[in-house]
């Protein structure tokens, strides 16, 4: 049987560090790069970022759009980029944010989660705005496949709060709600469940949401966005050691330059570890 991507994502956090690094190849990165806004610049970029950091980043997380703008010639370049990093041994966590009802939604999942799909990743972002309920042919086939989601829950960005801080009749808002739903979900998983949360480092004092879900806390917000890794225990509590730590153009930034790229991941990585509890 395939190992749970919780007992993998447990291993690989412990060996290498919880450290994320996004691959996000905007224009704006393309041209710093010096690079062309088009197929060649996108595939030089993907696969400098994958050779400088994919034996030492715990996680990977391609953010898909920026490959499907380019058309199939892009998607192409992402399917080869999620497996040369898997080959490396990094996980790869596609940022996709997927989120429909029924045969749609099944279909989003086999993209992304069947095991022979070119675009098989370790795990999945997904929105569950139509309903909880409504992930639940991506639930059934990353249990299937031995992969992972990742829930949007109390994302960083400002104009989640509309809907994530919506109180339902219940008293409990959404995003707890949402947070509920995970727990459920990854009761009696060891060492890790496979269901994880986006909660987002930018947003402060969370005391009073039940982080613990037994699953990890992708954690965006990391660098540009403002969030520091001294923040972290601060925003995620008891929950710290289950949670992967998202940066994306504070690593990329420093590209195209190979050792640069590794020199600031690693910089990230020590800032991480020092953040952390003692075990």
């Amino acid at each position: 049987m395939t190992e749970p991507f919780g007992a993998r994502l447990r291993h690989v956090m412990d060996e290498r560090g919880p450290l994320c690094v996004g691959i996000d190849p905007h224009a704006s990165l393309l041209t710093e790069w010096g690079l062309t806004d088009d197929v060649s610049g996108l595939e030089r970029f993907s696969r400098t970022v994958v050779e400088a950091l994919s034996d030492r980043v715990a996680v990977f997380k391609p953010q898909s759009a920026f490959f499907e703008r380019f058309g199939s010639r892009g998607v192409a370049v992402l399917e080869k980029t999620v497996q040369e990093a898997r080959a490396a041994g990094a996980l790869v966590l596609m940022d996709a944010k997927r989120g429909d009802i029924g045969s749609t939604m099944a279909a989003y999942a086999e993209a992304f989660l069947r095991k022979d799909s070119p675009l098989f990743s370790d795990a999945l972002t997904v929105s569950p705005y139509l309903g909880y309920g409504s992930l639940s042919p991506a639930v059934a086939l990353a249990r299937e496949s031995g992969a992972g989601l990742f829930v949007l829950a109390l994302t960083s960005n400002p104009e989640g709060g509309e809907v994530q801080h919506a109180v339902r009749a219940d008293g409990r808002n959404v995003g707890a709600t949402m947070l509920a739903h995970l727990a459920a979900e990854n009761i009696g998983e060891e060492p890790l469940g496979s269901f994880g949360a986006v909660v987002g480092a930018t947003l402060g004092d969370l005391s009073t949401y039940d982080l613990d879900i037994n699953g990890p806390l992708l954690a965006p917000g990391v660098g540009a966005q403002g969030a520091t890794p001294a923040d972290l225990p601060r925003v995620f509590g008891a929950a710290i050691r289950n949670v992967i730590p998202n940066v994306s153009r504070g690593v990329l930034r420093h590209g195209p330059d190979a050792g640069a790229l590794r020199d600031s991941a690693g910089r990230f990585a020590d800032e991480i570890r020092s953040a952390l509890p003692s075990a």
